[in-house]
Order: C-alpha cells, then structure tokens, then sequence
C-alpha cells in the first residue's frame, strides 16, 4: 500500500465529472472554431470586406479563418504556462470564457456598409482570440481529466476530450446549415448568420455550472501542497523532455487525414478547375457523417488502449489511414461519388480514430504533472499549425491540369502518416505507468497481469457504483 501511495496521487478522483467537463467545454471550442469556418467561406465576404472585388473579399474572408491557426503556437505558450503554473480547472474555465465572449462578439458586430474597415480589423482581432484559447483546451482538458482518472481507465475517459471536438462540429453544423438552408437569402444575409454566434452565450454559462463543479486534480494539488509547481515550466518541458515534444509535433501530423478528406478532397472533387464536377451539397456531408461516426467510434478505442497499450492504435491508425488516403482520392478522380464518399468515412470517421481517440492519453502520459499542460500544448500546436499549411502545398505540387494527383496528394499524405507512425513507435509504452511515474524516462510499468487484475477491479467497483445508483 505504501508502494501504491508513493506512485498513484491522493484525493478525490472525479472522472466522470472531468470527462464532463472536457467534453462539453472542446464541445464548445470547437462549435464555435466551425461555426467560423463555416461563416467564413458562406457570408463573412459579402458582409465584411469591399464588395467591387468579391475574389479578394473571397480571399481575404478565409485569411481570416487560417488566422486562428497562427494564433494557436502564442496560445499554447501562454496557456500552457498558465495551466502548470494555476492549476488544469484555472486554464480551461479562462479558454472557455475567451473562446465563447469572442465568439458572441463576432455575432455583435457591425458590418462593412457600417464601419468600413473597422469591421474586417474587428472581425480579425476576434479570430485571434479564438484561434489563442482554443490552444489551450485540449491539453488542458486532456490533463484534467487523465488526472481524474483511475489507473486503467485512462485511456477512455481521455477520449471525451476528443469526442467533445467531434461533436462541437456536428452541433456547428446541425445550427448553422439549416439556417442558411431554409431562410430566406436577405435574411440570413442581414441577422440570420448571426444566430449560431449569439447562441454561444447558452453554452458558455453550461460549461461554466459544469466546469465549477469538478476539484483542481489530485495529482496538480500534490504538486502544489509540495511546493514543486515550476516557475517555468516551459523551460523545464524543452529542457526534460525535448525528444518526447518533438515526437508528439510529429504525431500531430496526422491532422492531415482530415485536411485531406474535407479540405483538399472537397477541392478537388467540387472546383471546377479540376474538372471532376461533384454537386457541393454532397461535399458538405462529408464532415457531419464522419464526426457522427467519430462520435460512436472514439470511447471504443480510447477503451481498447487501455488494454493493450497507447501505440498500436495509434501506429495502425496512422498508416492504414494513410493508405486509404490513395484509394479516396482515386474515386474522386473517377469521379466516383459513392466510393469516394464511402473511401472517406472509413479513412477519417473510423480508421483515423486510432490515432484521434489515443492522442487525449497518450500526449499527457509522456509528460511530467509539473510541466504536463505546456510540454503537450506547445508541440501539438506547432504540429497542429503546419498541417494547416498542407492544403497550400497540395495545390502546388498538384495543381489543375496536372495528372495523377490522386497519386501525388496520397504520397505525400502517407509519407506524413508513416512520420507520425514512426514517432509513436519511437515512444515509450505509457499505458501501465502509475500517475507519479509519468514523464520519467526509467518510470517501470505495472506488470500485465497485475494491471489486467488492478483494471478489472476498477471496472467491477464502476459496475457495482452503477447498479447502486
């Protein structure tokens, strides 16, 4: 028992109040990162920006948007610092309210017919905010709530962070399409768009109720009942764990999948320059499909990495999805509708998920308590950050009228899935490694059949909790 105290924190373990609040609050972040997103390739141009050039205000609108990811490196140093310095439940209640007034805010505000370029600087100065908390959310929440977890269940409770950023897209997507389905083009031009902003007010003040409820995390309140909360642990996360940072910004290429399938993809298949010739409305189902399936299918895998370890759902996700990457983006060029729609729902709904679901454990895991939230934060950002520059690069290399670019996008996006592969394989195994070990290079696991026996007494102490209840 005094093993087992010197490994594992003590306090009050609250994982299902954590997954809660994880869930709900990259539900939120991510609602309102889409909702723009959406808004910026719908009406941000035509409302915005000058109207005598519409490609420019077309151009300028979605700059917009990739201004979020620049924000989000400058983010994840200040956040990421805030979180191992404040505490995990400080840094995600200040990235909910920053993410949420920004995000009303962009529904409040005048229009270019109003204020003339104070709109566009208003409207980029709020992208900025955005795209600088959304930076912090999932290491902060991913930290919360593996803290909160018990050792065995790590891995599931984990993925509700990630559960929680598919689902804040269905709901932007559930919101903002039938609105500019179904009313009337002058009015949605004129108030309707802003709905889905103002209705951010409704979430924040749940996330708030839910996020107050749930204690700082017993590991964070050892650390600073010790003493031992770094004053830079910013510094400490480049100095300790250097090659396990530069690993994870390898990893966190694997954003890539879904670049492929629902930027480059839809590109490819819909703008005419291409010649391919799909409908747009087929092309705007492809992201709600694949998250509903995300949704279902992430517990199940955080679940199995809880048995057989964080790198293999990783490293088979990441290089079966990269394959598949090849076939999807060979029915387009047969202008295949079917297949190609099929082809991505496998490679980004399912088979990416053996990375997406993994991630939430597995980053947090390699890291120290003490400089956990920055040391994650900071290296999946900037890997984050550059697989938003790929569609760019996509068009270069691949442009209009140039053959086989099926073939030469799919190589490109394998060769990155079998970097982030290579990266996992490179890690140590962190699954059966005792919260207080975590970090540690020469951190000895739990033996298999003890963890398989501490595991299933967890389960069994939930089931009897369940059937109380």
């Amino acid at each position: 028992m005094a093993t087992n105290t010197a490994h594992e924190p003590q306090g009050r373990h609250q994982s299902k109040k954590a997954a809660a609040s994880g869930w709900i609050g990259s539900a939120l972040e991510y609602y309102d990162f889409f909702i723009y997103a959406t808004a910026a390739a719908l009406i941000f141009p035509q409302i915005f920006f000058p109207k005598g050039d519409p490609t420019t205000a077309i151009v300028a609108s979605l700059a917009t948007y990739g201004v979020g990811y620049v924000a989000r490196p400058i983010g994840a140093f200040v956040l990421g610092h805030w979180g191992d310095t404040h505490g995990r439940k400080q840094v995600l209640v200040l990235c909910m309210f920053l993410m949420g007034f920004s995000t009303v805010a962009v529904g409040l505000l005048p229009t270019y017919d109003q204020v003339g370029l104070l709109a566009p600087v208003l409207l980029v100065l709020l992208r900025l905010i955005q795209g600088f908390a959304v930076a912090g959310e999932i290491s902060g929440a991913s930290s919360m709530i593996l803290e909160h977890a018990p050792f065995g269940r790590r891995g599931f409770f984990a993925s509700f962070t990630l559960q929680g950023v598919q689902a804040g897209q269905i709901l932007a997507a559930a919101v903002f399409l039938p609105l500019a389905h179904y009313m009337p083009e002058e009015a949605f031009n004129s108030w309707g768009w802003r709905i889905p902003f103002l209705l951010s007010f409704l979430v924040i003040v749940a996330g708030y109720i839910i996020r107050r409820e749930v204690d700082e995390t017993p590991a964070f309140a050892e650390v600073d009942k010790k003493g031992e909360v770094a004053k830079a642990p910013i510094v400490q996360a480049f100095t300790d764990s250097w090659a396990d940072m530069l690993r994870v910004v390898c990893m966190a290429l694997m954003n890539v999948i879904p670049v492929v399938a629902t930027v480059f993809g839809a590109a490819y298949a819909v703008q005419a320059a291409y010649g391919i010739g799909f409908q747009k409305d087929v092309y705007l189902w492809i992201p709600v499909l694949g998250n509903i399936l995300a949704v279902i299918v992430i517990p199940f895998v955080g679940n199995l990495s809880d048995r057989i370890g964080r790198r293999p759902p990783i490293i088979v996700g990441a290089l079966l999805s990269g394959l598949l990457s090849f076939v999807y983006l060979y029915a387009i060029s047969i202008r295949n509708v079917q297949l190609a729609i099929v082809m991505s729902l496998l490679m980004w709904g399912i088979v990416y998920q053996g990375y997406n679901a993994t991630f939430p454990s597995f980053y947090p895991e390699l890291f120290r308590t003490r400089n956990r939230v920055s040391a994650m934060a900071i290296s999946q950002n900037i890997g984050t950050t550059f697989t938003a520059l790929l569609p760019a690069l996509f068009a270069a290399v691949a442009p209009p009228g140039s053959t086989n670019v099926w073939f030469t996008v799919g190589a490109i996006t394998f060769a990155v899935t079998v970097l982030a592969a290579l990266a996992a394989l490179s890690a140590r195994e962190t699954y059966r490694i005792r919260m207080n070990d975590l970090g540690k290079p020469d951190a000895v696991p739990v033996d298999k059949q003890e963890y398989d026996r501490m595991r299933e007494k967890t389960l069994q102490d939930a089931r009897l909790a369940k059937a109380a209840a």
